[in-house]
């Protein structure tokens, strides 16, 4: 059987050389596991916890490197970063055993020949500590360095929010995200469904941003709860919770959610319009159209209707929409805590989406009936992605124009005349919105 260690180590490794999606990756190798609970609890710290502190942690081993660690071959850089963070930031392992076990794992996984170095380094590290960059303090690169986020990003935000706000944006990306769900009124009420969560165990709380919002704690696997199988609620952040209810929709519409997958914004808006009129669900992936309606079968939504189909393409056979949602593909930047390789993304590979929000935007107002309300969406801090794209929308579009909404949300600026949800200020994860009638 494979160690913790071992088993964290893979995980890293395929993850930093593929580029691969952290919860995948860890979801598919301990579930083929033979780890205890304990054992996979520890193997899931190990790995997102090296990835949310990289950045430091590669600081710290440079220190005692004639090379920057980046330039190692990639199994000697993850076994440096994986003891060096259970030194660093794991006060339950022992110093010694984080040493003497990334030793062993250089002696079997193709870094033999770098064992003696290995524990070098790593004593250094245990020696001296966690260490910052004392000299460029009040700077990008401190901040970059100090909460392991990207520069570049850094100074995006910086530019886009002032320091202050960049600084408490990379200092949230590295909190563990809440647990947040959205009661399905349409089978259970709240004080009912509180209960029969105490009974399996489970802490909830009600969330002040929405009456049928709860936090939850001491779950474990959610998808093993009854009260889940019985679909009396589904996961989903407050932020994306709130963007349902800027759209409003009600009991007659017909909604379209263009790019819905995994379904949570469909199941909450199928809800909302009490299991009446429509929500047309639509996802370029067949996979994950199928995710959705297993979603809504689970939920009891009999008006959600799935489509495989490209939102960048219109259909006049899907007819109308009294409302639409168009939360489009985007960079991620708002949910780096959930998902902490998203820190690592390129920004050439960023710099390529408002195009593609763009387009998609476009094609989605086509279905877009007269006074009909469109709100578009992204889980990122980017304004490029967010603003710009808006912005340029209204500019070439005359016949929209820009809503107030959600009025008791706290704009991060007075001058937000759309809605940037910040992780430091409302306690969700980053998200943008913005609404649009057509006049």
């Amino acid at each position: 059987m494979k160690s913790p260690r071992q088993t964290a180590f893979e995980a890293l490794l395929k993850i930093q050389k593929e580029g691969a999606y952290s919860n995948l990756v860890l979801d598919s190798m301990l579930s083929e596991s033979e780890l205890d609970d304990r054992d996979k609890a520890f193997v899931t710290n190990l790995v997102y916890g090296s990835l949310d502190h990289m950045i430091i942690i590669d600081y710290n081993l440079s220190l005692y490197l004639n090379q920057p660690s980046k330039k190692l071959r990639p199994e000697l850089h993850t076994i440096l970063v994986l003891g060096a963070y259970q030194i660093l930031f794991m006060d339950r392992v022992p110093d010694h055993a984080a040493v003497s076990e990334s030793v062993q794992l250089a002696k079997v996984n193709k870094s033999s020949f770098a064992a003696s170095l290995v524990n070098a380094v790593l004593r250094r590290v245990a020696d001296n500590g966690l260490k910052f960059p004392e000299e460029i303090t009040d700077s990008a690169e401190y901040l970059s360095i100090r909460y392991s986020c990207p520069q570049w990003l850094v100074e995006m935000w910086i530019d886009a929010y002032g320091y202050e706000n960049a600084e408490g944006l990379a200092s949230k990306a590295l909190d563990a995200a809440p647990l947040t769900i959205r009661v399905n009124t349409l089978r259970t009420a709240n004080d009912d469904l509180m209960w029969k969560l105490a009974e399996e165990g489970v802490i909830a709380e009600s969330c002040p941003q929405d009456e049928n919002a709860m936090t939850l704690s001491g779950t474990g696997a959610v998808d093993n709860l009854t009260a889940y199988k019985e679909g009396l609620f589904h996961a989903q952040d407050i932020s994306s919770q709130l963007c349902c209810r800027a759209l409003a929709p009600e009991q007659g519409d017909a909604v379209f959610d263009m790019c819905a997958a995994p379904g949570g914004k469909t199941f909450t808006m199928a809800e909302m319009m009490n299991g009446g009129g429509i929500v047309k669900a639509f996802d370029i992936y067949q996979s994950r159209v199928e995710l959705i309606k297993q979603g809504a079968e689970r939920l009891g939504l009999p008006n959600v209707k799935t489509f495989f189909s490209d939102a960048t393409f219109y259909n006049p056979n899907y007819g109308q929409a009294d409302k639409i949602l168009c939360d489009v593909p985007c960079s991620g930047l708002g949910i780096i805590r959930r998902k902490p390789e998203i820190r690592f993304k390129e920004k050439p590979e960023i710099d390529k989406l408002p195009e593609i929000q763009y387009k998609i935007l476009c094609n989605a107002v086509k279905y877009l009936k007269q006074g009909g309300r469109l709100v578009y969406s992204t889980c990122t801090l980017n304004p490029a992605e967010n603003d710009a794209v808006c912005d340029r929308f209204l500019a070439e579009h005359p016949e929209f124009s820009a809503e107030e909404f959600l009025p008791e949300i706290q704009r991060y600026s007075p001058a937000d005349r759309y809605l940037t949800l910040m992780p430091h200020i409302h306690g969700t994860d980053g998200f943008f919105m913005a609404v649009f009638r057509r006049d």
